[in-house]
C-alpha cells in the first residue's frame, strides 16, 4: 500500500478522466481552472494542477480570462477567492522552485 493513498487516488482519478476526454491539453486545463474556481477549491488544488497548466501553456492572462469568464456564473467572492489562492500556490510553487535551486 501506498504512503501516499489520497494523492495517488487523485492522480488515477485524473488520470481516468485524461483518457475519456476528447480537448486538447490546453482546453482541458482552461475547463479544470473553471471547475476549481466554481466549487471554491482551496490552494492546494491550484497547486496540484500548477504543472499541469504550464506545460500545457496556460498563461496568468489565460487564467484570469477564465475568472473573468465564470465569475458571473460563480459569483465575484468565488471568483476573488479563486484568484487569491491561484496566486497563493504560485508563490508556494516559486519559493519551491528557488529551494530546490539553492
Amino acid at each position: 500500500m501506498s504512503d501516499r493513498p489520497l494523492l495517488d487516488t487523485l492522480a488515477d482519478m485524473t488520470a481516468a478522466s485524461l483518457e475519456r476526454a476528447y480537448l486538447t491539453e490546453r482546453e482541458l486545463m482552461l475547463v479544470r481552472l473553471g471547475a476549481l474556481a466554481a466549487v471554491g477549491a482551496p490552494t492546494a488544488s491550484y497547486l496540484l494542477n500548477l504543472g499541469a497548466a504550464a506545460e500545457s501553456g496556460l498563461t496568468l492572462e489565460d487564467a484570469q480570462s477564465v475568472l473573468v469568464t465564470v465569475a458571473p456564473i460563480i459569483g465575484g467572492p468565488k471568483a476573488l477567492a479563486s484568484a487569491g489562492s491561484i496566486f497563493e500556490a504560485l508563490g508556494f510553487a516559486i519559493a519551491a522552485i528557488e529551494a530546490e535551486d539553492e
